[in-house]
């Protein structure tokens, strides 16, 4: 019935998605967003939230609203910017950081499961389909 429907087909992949990429974040007690912030963070250190916004797609409130959550985890904080005290800047903290090589191999390792499940070569279609698609629109 809605085999042709944009809204449809996209958001139950991502219900899907979001099923495995929950398993995968939450042995880290984390949500699929906040580790997908995490990773931003850990891999840009200094980033501004309007920059994580940006970067995933999502909006400036919920950039807020993520890192905040990970302020609250003692995974990251924010600093006050050098040249502009209005600024303020996103950094992982000691705890932050020793999540670094594990939740990005676990986020490798859950990739790779997808890929041998759906096969590579859709999946990859399917990926840069989808930002082309998120492009276009965006």
């Amino acid at each position: 019935m809605f085999d042709h429907c944009l809204y449809f087909n996209s958001s139950a992949l991502a219900r899907l998605a979001e099923r495995e990429w929950g398993l995968v974040y939450a042995e880290f007690g984390l949500t699929p967003p906040q580790g997908f912030v995490l990773r931003v963070v850990l891999a840009t250190p200094g980033c501004l939230s309007s920059q994580v916004a940006d970067l995933l797609g999502i909006a400036r409130p919920t950039a807020t609203r993520l890192i905040d959550n990970l302020s609250d985890k003692g995974l990251i904080e924010r600093r006050q910017g050098e040249t502009d005290g209005r600024e303020w800047r996103v950094y992982a903290t000691r705890a932050g950081k020793a999540l670094d090589r594990p939740i990005n191999e676990a986020s490798a390792q859950i990739a790779k499961n997808l890929r041998a499940k759906i096969g590579p070569e859709l999946f990859g279609a399917a990926v840069s389909s989808m930002h082309g698609v998120r492009k276009a629109l965006g």
